[in-house]
């Protein structure tokens, strides 16, 4: 098969989630492009990156000015430049006729840039639901052929719909042909707002647990704690440290790390020396896979204290938390998003409500207090990761469902409604 991954934005360090999909079905022997929205950061990336040749197999999606001058003015110069090189394809996208509003408002001019002289493809996957308006556009280029899936993560199931309204997605629940979720949490949420339940299916982010090796994890003269995560709101790093903050004193034998980055670094670390915490609580920056497997093989204990945000923001079950649990480390996170449908409180660690820096303090202690604990708790922890999140399997069954939607004959050609552009992010 020839598969088209449509992301936001590539390479990303914190989105690994995808990067596995991506290589497990190269490995599998298909063939795989991606297009992105704009450029990560190439100077960091996984391993992977390089290993499976994927900047070479990227291509950036043109961004589509939503003034409508510049939008005429840089498409006409796209069309100029690119009419040579493959004048079919460039002309289908103005036949109005066909293509309606999305030929008059130049969206598809746009993106069939990118896709000149490429073999079509069987499967256009959207890995958020953001750039589903860019798997519709692909579809009406290349139709008849392709089956569109999208996949809701979070921030589009969540921060996007709260700040777009309701139907942002009516659309797209038309055309696609398939929705993946990666929680029971965010699958209801989107059957809620219109999606087909029979079209919707969970489909964890995997983790390949042979990458993080269980150790048991036994009480040290210094309790090493972690935290990994982008340093803004919906993460809830501030009541993390506000709990072990609290506790130092009791414990100064405590130590505290945050592995990430993000806007609220200066917030955080103000915060920390306001709570005269700096002896024992650092943040750490970005840090690469080994790096992080190497910091939780020294850690005993893992928080992961999400909130929503003020803007709605939430979290599906985190990737950060299966490989804390997958190597071992008793876990404290919240009553959050999909995160109890991987935490079992009180099995392979605990749950508090978000934003209560008194339970977290309360849980990290009866850890600390607790370490014959601790093993237990790892195994379990372990155990569930590899039972539900184990990534082989997870990237097979998502093959397997690739087959069946370009096998299935049953299915009809989906609508493309006009008003696509409903979809599109300002």
């Amino acid at each position: 098969m020839r598969i088209a991954f449509i992301v936001g934005q590539f390479p990303m360090l914190s989105e690994t989630f995808i990067l596995n999909q991506i290589t497990g079905v190269i490995e599998q022997g298909h063939e795989v492009d991606i297009y992105t929205e704009y450029w990560g950061d190439c100077s960091c990336v996984h391993p992977d990156v390089h290993k499976f040749q994927l900047l070479e197999r990227t291509y950036l999606l043109p961004s589509i000015p939503n003034n409508l001058f510049w939008r005429l003015s840089k498409g006409i110069a796209l069309f100029l430049t690119h009419f040579h090189q493959s004048p079919r394809l460039l002309l289908s996208t103005l036949n109005l006729r066909k293509h309606g509003l999305l030929s008059g408002g130049l969206w598809l001019l746009y993106s069939a840039i990118p896709l000149m002289n490429k073999p079509t493809y069987d499967i256009v996957h959207c890995q958020f639901a953001t750039q589903g308006y860019r798997g519709m556009f692909f579809k009406a280029l290349l139709r008849p052929q392709p089956k569109l899936i999208i996949t809701f993560r979070g921030h589009d199931i969540s921060c996007y719909v709260q700040k777009q309204g309701k139907h942002v997605y009516d659309d797209l629940f038309q055309a696609g042909d398939f929705f993946l979720v990666n929680c029971e949490f965010f699958r209801q949420r989107v059957i809620h707002l219109g999606a087909d339940p029979a079209r919707t299916q969970v489909h964890f982010s995997g983790l390949d647990c042979k990458k993080f090796p269980f150790q048991s994890r036994q009480a040290e003269p210094t309790i090493q704690i972690t935290t990994i995560g982008r340093l803004v709101e919906k993460k809830g790093i501030e009541y993390a440290i506000r709990a072990v903050a609290q506790k130092i004193q009791q414990y100064p034998n405590l130590k505290y790390q945050i592995i990430g980055d993000g806007p609220l670094k200066e917030h955080l670390q103000c915060l920390i020396h306001d709570l005269g915490a700096e002896e024992s609580i650092a943040l750490l920056g970005w840090k690469n896979e080994q790096e992080i497997i190497e910091i939780l093989n020294q850690s005993h204990l893992f928080i992961a204290p999400s909130v929503t945000a003020a803007d709605g923001n939430q979290d599906a079950p985190i990737n950060v938390l299966k490989e804390a649990m997958a190597m071992g480390l008793p876990v404290i996170s919240t009553h959050h998003g999909g995160i109890p449908e991987l935490v079992q409180d009180g099995v392979s660690g605990f749950l508090v409500p978000e934003r209560d820096v008194d339970a977290l303090a309360s849980k990290l202690e009866q850890l600390i207090q607790n370490p014959q604990w601790w093993e237990e708790m790892g195994k379990a922890g372990r155990a569930y990761v590899e039972e539900h999140f184990d990534l082989e399997q997870l990237n097979q069954r998502l093959l397997q469902l690739y087959e069946q939607l370009v096998n299935d004959s049953s299915i009809q050609e989906r609508p493309l409604v006009e008003s696509a552009i409903r979809s599109t992010p300002p």
